[in-house]
This record gives structure tokens, sequence and C-alpha cells, in this order.
């Protein structure tokens, strides 16, 4: 049996992988799934050769409404996680930890804060002075509430 690998089983093969590779460079977990329709397509087209074009459009349209509502939901957990959880666990992460102030804090102006290693920018609610030791409250964004140590 010869592979022809310009076949429309190849085509939307390749189409489908293609799609797939896209949504690696592409936000909100969506076009993979017309990836996974064209390869749905293609093994539709293996199964009956006989399939026309106007039939193999078909499938690829039912197939992507299918996949969309179906599966994008539960797989969309799976691939890209949960950001409300991945964002709580990077304020986790920071809260609690002591640094030291080293550009002063002033209430609506931020300072910078050491913390380990590497400085971030800070806000409090009361002045801070270089050299004063805080403590982490929260953090929004690059930005680090920060506290004096009692």
């Amino acid at each position: 049996m010869e592979m022809d690998f310009l076949s429309p089983v190849w085509i939307w093969m390749y189409v489908g992988a293609f799609l797939m590779l896209v949504e690696l460079a592409s936000p909100g977990f969506v076009v993979f799934f017309f990836g996974l329709a064209a390869a749905t397509v293609s093994l539709c087209k293996w199964l009956f050769p006989g399939l026309p074009v106007w039939g193999q459009f078909a499938v690829f349209s039912a197939f992507s409404i299918v996949y969309l509502l179906v599966l994008r939901r539960y797989l969309k957990k799976i691939f890209v996680g949960d950001a409300e959880e991945a964002s709580s666990s990077l304020r986790d992460e920071f809260a609690g930890r002591i640094g030291k102030v080293v550009e002063a804090v002033r209430p609506g102006v931020p300072g910078r804060v050491l913390l380990g290693d590497a400085e971030w920018a800070a806000a409090a609610d009361s002045p801070l002075d270089v050299g004063t030791e805080v403590k982490v409250v929260s953090q929004n964004n690059l930005t680090l509430r920060v506290e004096p140590v009692a």
C-alpha cells in the first residue's frame, strides 16, 4: 500500500498538528480544539475514503463545536490550571517574610525593600525609613505591601 503524503487524510492531519502547535503560542486554549477536529476529519477520511469535501468540512465544523463545548471545560483545568489558585499561592509565597527597606517608603509613594537577595517595589500605610525591618503582608502584582516589624 503506497502512502500519498498529499492525500486529504494527510492534509487534514497536517492542519490538525499545525493548529495544535499554534495553541502553544496563543492564549485562551481554543485553537487546540480546531486542531483536534482536523485530526478527527483525517481519521474519518481514512475510515471512509469516499467522504466528499463538503462532508469533510461538515465533520470538521461539527467536531469543532462539540470539542469546544464538551472538552474545553475539562481539559482547560488540566493544561492551563487554575489561575486564581496560582495567583493566591503566589501571594502566600511572600506573606510573612521579613525584609529590609533599602529605599524609603511613604504612603502613596512606593519604595524598595530587600527580600532575600532580590529588591522589590514596596508600598505601606505608614512611612518607613531606610534600614527598617519590615514584614510582607500581601502582594499586588510586583509590589509588596509591607508593615514594620513590631
